[in-house]
């Protein structure tokens, strides 16, 4: 049984993702640090830097966004044109100048000490597409191989797409019939011409917001309806609202809701708990054996250590037994920890020929993950490198 728990307190927001009884994601919004990424806002540019090709914008919010020059400019496909190659003659201060309005997006929110990153370039997702307005491409999401879908699914979007949109095939796509796709985008397009024509109607000199993205609640509820998700728990009447309202846009209102107001739902399934023993450094396997969690500035060390687990067969099969458990661990602690960055997992050494048996596992793992991940294989010194999307600032659909 798949539950989304959300619990609010004076403090924070917590998302809570839970299967069977077991926290599988865990993502707080603290009420102090307003998350922007994905609202959509008239802006006013503040100032312009020729010499970083940037220029800060005003969006009514406490600070400044920043924006590059390659997100000024009309959005490309990159997988086709180099957009370095495009932007390398062109000056800012011929695109925009101090004062002008402008729409944006928020592409990742700020810090204590930064502003966030916005683009012109507008994504509004939906529950199988994501539209891009005043572009001509269409993509797929890259965790759908199917060649054949991928045909079906890029020629069953472009029959139906009108003349200067853009879209990108989300993962749940697959299988979903051209009329549900057609209904899904005909939605979006809608809630693009409300939003241009606010932006129209704005003040040219007054930064304003036009779209609230409810980013994570919106986006976790977007990605797991079609996964199974059962039932849905709060303690807020506001929060109640706003699920109800993202449920009836998907077409899920069948979903079941269950409002407990004012009591805290940690104490379900003994998730205050689950959420204490996801702090620590290390994790325990069953098999004996346990891996460490080390996360720094500039990437996450993850080391596996048989410990006193000496197994009843030969050393090699002990040393597979624990690196195939520290595997499944591992896949489960990146995602319920929005581990993001550069990762790197020091296996207990075993022969070359075991070492794809591992890679295949860890992959067959990560699919259960809603971010983007990629795996690059073992190093010369035997280590695997890998990276990940943090779910708060991921772009994969």
């Amino acid at each position: 049984m798949l539950e989304l728990i959300i619990n609010e307190d004076k403090y924070k927001k917590c998302i809570m993702l839970v299967e069977n009884g077991v926290l599988i994601e865990q993502h707080e919004e603290h009420h102090e640090q307003k998350r922007l990424e994905g609202n959509i806002y008239v802006g006013i540019v503040q100032n312009v830097l020729p010499g970083m090709q940037s220029a800060f914008i005003d969006i009514g919010e406490n600070k400044n966004t920043f924006i590059k020059l390659k997100d000024l400019l009309p959005k490309v496909d990159e997988s086709i044109e180099n957009i370095d190659e495009i932007i390398k003659n062109i000056n800012i201060k011929n695109v925009i100048k101090q004062g002008d309005k402008i729409l944006i997006q928020v592409r990742r929110d700020g810090t204590l000490k930064k502003g966030a990153k916005v683009s012109t370039h507008i994504n509004l997702s939906g529950r199988f597409l994501v539209l891009m307005p005043n572009t001509d491409f269409i993509t797929v999401s890259q965790k759908i191989d199917n060649k054949e879908e991928i045909e079906r699914l890029i020629n069953d979007v472009k029959s139906i797409i009108p003349q200067g949109f853009g879209a990108i095939i989300r993962t749940v796509a697959v299988g979903v019939e051209k009329e549900r796709l057609k209904i899904d985008l005909n939605n979006l397009i809608a809630k693009w011409n409300e939003i241009e024509r606010q932006y129209q109607k704005s003040d040219a000199n007054s930064p304003k917001l036009l779209y609230d993205n409810k980013a994570l609640l919106r986006r976790t509820i977007m990605d797991i309806i079609d996964r199974g998700l059962n039932k849905i728990i709060l303690n807020n009447k506001t929060n109640c609202k706003i699920v109800k309202d993202i449920l009836e846009e998907f077409g899920q209102e069948k979903i079941e809701i269950e409002l407990k107001e004012g009591k805290n739902l940690l104490d379900l399934y003994e998730i205050r708990k689950q959420i204490e023993k996801m702090q620590e450094r290390k994790i325990w396997l069953k098999c004996g054996g346990f891996i460490t969690i080390d996360r720094t500035e500039a990437l996450t060390a993850i080391d596996v250590n048989s410990a006193k687990y000496t197994g009843n067969k030969n050393v090699q099969d002990t040393i597979l037994k624990v690196n195939k458990e520290a595997t499944i661990e591992i896949a489960k602690q990146l995602r319920l920890r929005d581990i993001g960055g550069i990762i790197i997992i020091d296996y207990i050494d075993m022969p070359d020929n075991r070492q794809q048996e591992i890679l295949n596992l860890l992959e067959e793992n990560l699919k259960r993950d809603r971010t983007k991940t990629q795996v690059m294989g073992f190093t010369k010194l035997n280590l695997v490198e890998m990276t990940r999307k943090k779910l708060c600032n991921t772009e994969e659909y």
